[in-house]
């Protein structure tokens, strides 16, 4: 039995997890399995020149006990930037909707109820899998997708946090990988993720790697500042264009009737922002009550750590609507299964 409203943010088993195989510059029929492990050459391309990318999507069950999933067309097409970008092959659109329609009916139980704030997180992953030693593309790929039901990735919920600004290491080069999904943008910064933890931050806010004048991310989440009844995000060829903050510059402009600015962020501005937040699949929306800058030693604060602000908690608020179907669907976002 399931204790749903104490879910971790972490895998839990479920009955099966969805297969598919390129082969002969082909995509072979969809399959269903019940083991969890992926039988790999010890040379495959994946391990070695990393030929790997993912993406991350969730299921929501309404009070309607319907099924709803939130933009997958969207993240289809994040996955095959990321794969040509590796030099993989694309995964066609009616493999992608089969193999996540075909989950998450095998797995339906493991969507939790409505009410208890948590999700099915869907994790669809692409690999090269031809033995390599020489730096080429694979001939031969598997794409897998596969589900836990995951409760909210932060426990205390929408609450503000603190985080800090990071010099010492770059999240990504300027026109490297930053820009796609791929596993080896997330390795590095671990360390860096430990480091802020250790001083108790919740994450680091990346500056661009450029020049380091403009903000960038906000670890592995889009950021965005509130001022003047705008909504206001970076614009940046090193950062991963998350569907979260695509939903919430709709959900900002065409419901909550704010200006939208997708631009360079200079790292001044920080002191002018009337609320914060990052935002990404994982967390939807966390705000933030204050970011410190270690150089400057400036804490730029934002309200208080025990309260959302006003614009940050309507955003959140509306986009979780839209995803469980409390609020209508007047964008088409979700596919009701």
């Amino acid at each position: 039995m399931i204790n749903w409203a104490q879910l971790p943010f972490a895998y839990k088993k479920t009955h099966t997890n969805i297969r598919c195989v390129y082969s002969n510059n082909a995509w072979e029929t969809i399959t269903s399995h019940t083991d969890e492990n992926v039988n790999l050459h010890m040379a495959a391309s994946c391990l070695h020149y990393g030929q790997e990318c993912f993406e991350g999507l969730k299921a929501y069950r309404g009070k309607d006990n319907k099924i709803r999933i939130f933009r997958w067309e969207e993240n289809l097409r994040r996955l095959n930037k990321s794969a040509n970008r590796l030099s993989m092959p694309s995964i066609p659109p009616e493999i992608f909707e089969q193999a996540l329609r075909r989950l998450i009916e095998e797995n339906k139980d493991f969507v939790p109820p409505y009410g208890t704030g948590a999700s099915l997180y869907i994790r669809p992953l692409l690999i090269g899998t031809s033995p390599r030693l020489g730096l080429s593309p694979a001939d031969d790929y598997m794409f897998v997708m596969f589900c836990s039901p995951v409760g909210p990735y932060f426990k205390t919920g929408l609450k503000p946090v603190k985080i800090i600004i990071e010099r010492d290491t770059d999240r990504a080069a300027p026109l490297g990988t930053g820009n796609v999904k791929v596993g080896g943008n997330y390795a590095p910064a671990l360390i860096t993720t430990e480091k802020i933890h250790a001083l108790g931050y919740s994450a680091a806010l990346y500056l661009d790697p450029k020049e380091k004048k403009y903000i960038d991310e906000c670890g592995p989440a889009n950021f965005f500042g509130i001022k003047n009844n705008t909504y206001i995000t970076p614009d940046s060829q090193s950062i991963l264009q998350s569907i979260t903050n695509m939903s919430l510059k709709t959900v900002a402009s065409e419901i909550l009737g704010l200006s939208v600015e997708e631009r360079k962020v200079p790292l001044e501005e920080l002191s002018e922002f009337e609320e914060i937040g990052q935002c990404g699949t994982a967390a939807v929306l966390t705000p933030v009550y204050e970011i410190y800058d270690p150089i400057t030693k400036n804490h730029y604060t934002y309200g208080n750590p025990e309260e959302t602000g006003t614009v940050c908690r309507q955003l959140f608020e509306t986009l979780i609507g839209i995803q469980y179907g409390d609020i209508p669907d007047r964008f088409g976002w979700n596919t009701i299964i």
